[in-house]
């Protein structure tokens, strides 16, 4: 059976090779034109002047286009129609486009895009969410407030009173190939290829800005060199841009951004500060919480209200929180628009209930995992999941051993039953019915020594001045669906042809993330057939319509189902036909390792498509799928936004140096709630991937802006994404074994975003040593650079 086989990323070999063809690879036609933007050079003015004389003069130009010369709708947002592609008397940020520049090489364009003269008016710019909080700049006109229960009365009613502000900071996508988009002219309309999570976005805003219905638009997407949110909606000006010009002119236009333009135009994450305040048991169980979330949303709309709304759904994480209060400011600001980015809102909710616990635990001197613990939700108590699927060791170690207790010792709530839920519900009221991570973490909690390592981390400390250690288990609950109700659809299509091959389009995007291959495997499983039978395609709108982005981990759930509803339907037409002619049931029919059986009679796939063939059977159909059970009512804030539940915990331990505040991350240990995995070692990829990234952004990622607005840290020199030499050099990553309990496709669960989050460890082992330099609250802010670890370490001394 194709689907759970550790099958190599579909791509590889041609990764490795340098032959997979993306965007800036393709070959053009002949007379192409390429295209650059003039950037803004203030955060917030009004256009006085415009002197494009010497663009127009410079080698190889072209033309140049400013937002008069537009024909049609100069918008470029995926929301709210408040981002036109060229500026139109105002600019918002440093690096917004004013003027396009058209020519006949890339480094003709960027040459003269840069010899525009703007004279500018300035206006006051708004650049922190202190600037923009004061001068009431937001959308959605007021503070979005969800609460259950009552907070405030809790807080007052309890034993222990914890508060605190913390601030947490973007992260720039910094996907390998950078944003790219090539439009060719086509008989009433163009033809569209991008590096893109969303083609029919993309369809869509190309569409309106040149004046024709989508069904004149078609977008052609093979492969991203990654994408990580950055590129469901921040690719649209290129593909637009483009289009425009291979209409107007009737040539092929194509538009790449430089690493640094693509940084100082493009969005990132929403940068949060979070103020907590909550009532605690001596047990350290909360009462009763408030939340007061301040986003950095930039000078668009954008993604930011699902974003912000997705860090509401987020502040419990794994914790029952019967009364609670989340007030949510989405603030505007001059800055770049910030954007999707994996985990969408999430990882900010979900660090900010995890800095409350490591809070709680070190002001009554608890243990963080046991006030974790007691915070949890309860369990159902059914007996699924626990053995060890899959272990990945880089470091050199043996594999950890499977098997052993559900719970470790040491533990109140590991020595007793597992607790059962009870009509428990997140504070949106969706129930939590499928919680599992008193036994994962638990089992983690053994294999990785936890505890006899915290021991020891201990004695290190007690012992050495200068490096100090710190080891911390956090865990993850993170909903799975789009919580825009409507997304959560996708449609396939699929075709047999009568040699036997399968090809398979659906309309999710491959960004490395292996979607594609995961897919194959479906279809390959369906028909019984090895994998390599089936053809991997580029999406396109042409072929399967209306598609969602590839985005909320719900890639493989959503298009793997509509491919398996595609496949199951040729299937089944086979069967029956195949069944008559051999005159026997269609239930008798049998498709495996290549082969058909029925009656009594067997032949090889091919044989059986054949067959069909000449018996006029369609051996083409389409797929489509909509995730069942959900709803939502987010001016509320109540309903089932989310299908399921993916789960996950990380061991992580890290050493600092008090002196200059260098850190390294020594060791982590993860176990990860995959389901029923479909491709262990993709999911694997993912899992290692995801927690580098989300380490990375809590530690060396750091986005400067200066105090006029411009973005300083817009390169690799400046901006340190973590580099391999950074990654653990003790690094298990190990399959929790517990399919869904909700009928996914084989009752797998995603394995796109949840992940990130397991990096929120590295960040509360990094705490936990900067507390163990002294007494106070060492109240580490994030990212936590050496500088931030520095000044931790000194609160920490009680030298702050």
């Amino acid at each position: 059976m194709s689907v759970g086989t550790p099958l190599p990323h579909d791509s590889a070999p041609l990764h490795v090779a340098g032959s997979a063809r993306y965007v800036d690879d393709m070959p053009l036609p002949a007379n192409a034109l390429h295209l650059a933007f003039g950037l803004s050079t203030v955060a917030h003015g009004e256009i006085t002047g415009m002197d494009l004389s010497a663009v127009r003069a410079s080698p190889g130009v072209v033309a140049v286009w400013t937002a008069a010369d537009l024909p049609f709708a100069n918008d470029v947002s995926p929301s709210a129609h408040d981002e036109p592609l060229l500026a139109t008397g105002t600019v918002h940020y440093v690096g917004q486009p004013v003027f396009l520049v058209v020519a006949e090489n890339h480094l003709a364009a960027r040459k003269a895009a840069r010899k525009g003269k703007i004279s500018y008016r300035d206006l006051p710019a708004l650049l922190t969410v202190d600037d923009a909080l004061a001068a009431e700049s937001r959308f959605e006109g007021g503070p979005v407030i969800w609460a259950r229960g009552d907070a405030a009365a809790a807080i007052a009613g309890a034993p222990k009173v914890i508060e605190g502000r913390f601030d947490m900071g973007g992260q720039e996508h910094f996907y390998l190939e950078g944003q790219a988009a090539l439009a060719l002219p086509a008989e009433g309309g163009v033809t569209v290829h991008c590096s893109s999570q969303h083609p029919t976005e993309i369809q869509h805003k190309v569409a309106e800005a040149i004046g024709v219905p989508m069904n004149a638009v078609r977008v052609e997407m093979r492969r991203m060199g990654g994408g990580f949110g950055g590129k469901e909606s921040q690719g649209n000006a290129l593909a637009v841009s483009c289009a425009l010009i291979a209409r107007a002119f009737g040539r092929a236009a194509k538009m790449r951004y430089d690493r640094d333009d693509d940084m100082v135009i493009t969005g990132k994450r929403h940068d949060f500060r979070i103020d907590y305040r909550a009532g605690v048991s001596d047990e350290g169980r909360i009462l009763g919480i408030e939340f007061r979330h301040l986003a950095r949303c930039g000078w668009s709309q954008d993604l930011s209200l699902p974003v912000c709304d997705r860090a509401m759904l987020h502040a419990d994480n794994a914790y029952l929180l019967e009364n609670i209060r989340i007030e949510s400011h989405r603030l505007k600001t001059n800055t770049q628009s910030a954007t999707a980015y994996r985990g969408f809102g999430g990882p900010q909710g979900m660090l900010g209930i995890e800095r409350v616990m490591d809070h709680v635990a070190h002001d009554l001197g608890l243990d963080p995992l046991a006030v974790r613990r007691a915070n949890f939700y309860a369990e159902m108590g059914d007996a699924s999941g626990g053995s060890i699927a899959a272990t990945v060791n880089e470091g050199g170690e043996a594999p950890l051993p499977p098997g052993g207790d559900a719970f470790s010792r040491g533990s109140a709530v590991a020595r007793g039953a597992v607790p059962a839920a009870h009509g428990q519900t997140t504070p949106y009221q969706q129930p939590v019915e499928d919680f599992i991570l008193h036994r994962l973490c638990a089992r983690l909690e053994k294999t990785s020594d936890f505890q006899a390592r915290r021991a020891a981390a201990a004695e290190w400390n007690a012992a050495e001045p200068i490096l100090k250690k710190g080891i911390a288990l956090t865990p993850v609950k993170f909903g799975i669906s789009f919580t825009l109700t409507h997304l959560n659809q996708a449609g396939a299509l699929v075709h047999v042809y009568q040699d036997g091959s399968i090809h398979m389009n659906h309309g999710g995007t491959e960004m490395g993330q292996g979607l594609h291959r995961k897919v194959a495997q479906v279809a390959a499983s369906a028909f019984g057939v090895d994998a390599g039978v089936v053809a991997i395609t580029a999406t396109d709108t042409g072929k399967v319509p209306n598609t969602s982005a590839t985005a909320a981990s719900s890639g493989a759930d959503l298009n793997g189902m509509a491919v398996k509803a595609a496949c199951d339907t040729i299937r089944e037409r086979m069967a029956e036909y195949l069944a008559e002619l051999h005159q026997t049931e269609p239930r008798k029919v049998h498709f495996e390792n290549g082969r058909v059986f029925v009656g009594g009679a067997e032949m090889s796939f091919a044989e059986a498509a054949a067959r069909c063939y000449q018996g006029r059977v369609s051996l083409s159909s389409t797929g489509f799928y909509a995730t069942p059970k959900i709803s939502w009512d987010r001016v509320k804030g109540q309903g089932r936004p989310f299908y399921y539940f993916a789960y996950g915990a990380a061991v992580s331990e890290v050493v600092i140096d008090t002196l200059t505040g260098e850190n390294r991350i020594l060791r982590v240990d993860i176990l990860h709630d995959a389901g029923a995995s479909l491709n262990p070692a993709l999911d694997i990829g993912q899992i290692e991937g995801g927690y580098v990234q989300g380490a990375g952004w809590l530690t060396t990622e750091e986005l400067v802006w200066d105090e006029k607005g411009r973005l300083r840290t817009h390169a690799p020199s400046t901006y340190k994404i973590p580099a391999c030499s950074d990654r653990p050099r003790v690094f298990n990553v190990t399959l929790w074994d517990g399919a869904n309990r909700e009928e996914t496709i084989y009752r797998s669960k995603a394995v796109g975003e949840p992940p990130f989050m397991l990096g929120i460890s590295a960040f509360s082992a990094l705490a936990e040593a900067c507390a163990a330099c002294g007494p106070a609250y060492p109240d580490l802010q994030a990212p936590a650079t050496a500088e931030a670890v520095l000044a931790a370490v000194n609160r920490a001394k009680g030298r702050a």
